[in-house]
């Protein structure tokens, strides 16, 4: 039977959802990338984007056909487009207009490439979406937990679930919490004042994907308690797309216990 403590819990946890996936499978969320292009020295054209796209030192660059156009920052371009030097995980998004639709091409860095991704509404993945189940959410699976920062921030390089890419993430401590026993996670800088962890446990490729979840954790108050609130682990791109260039956890972010709340495998 649910009680009046679990009640609200679940109601919080449905809302959260729910917005979650409906940012999932917004008009040009990342269930509308319809390929991942890295950029070359060498300018190449793509059936999927405007213009001819390479990249330097100096930042990707597009060459643009006579009679194509694309907006950048509110401006229409036409001829040869600069962006720039990217910073690594930033991107911009412009918009092309394909006959009657609108396509946002997201221009990007990713573990020190550059890369262009076209997203359409209409990908055949986003219009056949129907949703990811999830376990139950279940108040045993928030714990309070405790930030120790590090002397100084420290730079912990990762995995990519694309072969050979690595990505580099700030971590400012470890948060200690018990689940089971007690854990640990390291933690990298997230959202504001946030925290963020990448983690695997024993569900991971049983019942949840398998390379990595993430989880946004609120960020510790004065004396360094916050709460890790497991129902709310959400998959990455990458168990969805192939398309994407997802961080895998540091080594030991791999938990021995079955995590058994959040997202599970997408149907």
């Amino acid at each position: 039977m649910t009680t009046s403590t679990t009640a609200p819990f679940a109601t919080d946890w449905t809302t959260w959802h729910d917005a979650h996936e409906a940012a999932r499978a917004s008009e040009h969320g990342f269930l509308t990338i319809t390929s991942i292009r890295w950029l070359q020295a060498e300018p190449e054209q793509f059936e999927d984007a405007p213009g001819a796209w390479s990249t330097s030192e100096d930042g990707p660059v597009v060459a643009l056909d006579a009679g194509e156009s694309i907006v950048v920052d509110g401006q229409e371009v036409t001829g040869t487009h600069r962006f720039g030097s990217l910073a690594e995980r930033s991107g911009v998004d412009v918009l092309w207009r394909d006959g009657d639709e609108t396509v946002v091409i997201e221009v990007a860095r990713r573990g020190g490439s550059d890369i262009i991704r076209p997203r359409r509404s209409s990908a055949p993945l986003r219009t056949s979406y129907r949703g990811t189940p999830a376990y139950a959410p279940d108040p045993a699976f928030a714990v309070e937990a405790h930030f120790e920062p590090f002397d100084e921030p420290r730079e912990v390089t990762v995995g990519s679930v694309v072969d050979g890419l690595q990505h580099v993430y700030a971590a400012p401590g470890v948060l200690r919490f018990d689940l089971d026993g007690p854990r640990t996670l390291t933690a990298f800088n997230g959202h504001g004042d946030g925290l963020l962890v990448l983690f695997t446990d024993r569900t991971s490729g049983v019942t949840t994907y398998a390379a990595t979840r993430s989880l946004d954790v609120p960020a510790p108050d004065a004396s360094g308690v916050t709460r890790i609130d497991f129902n709310r682990a959400t998959n990455l791109p990458c168990a969805y797309t192939p398309h994407a260039t997802c961080p895998l956890p540091p080594a030991e972010n791999r938990l021995d216990v079955a995590v058994e709340a959040g997202e599970r495998l997408p149907a």
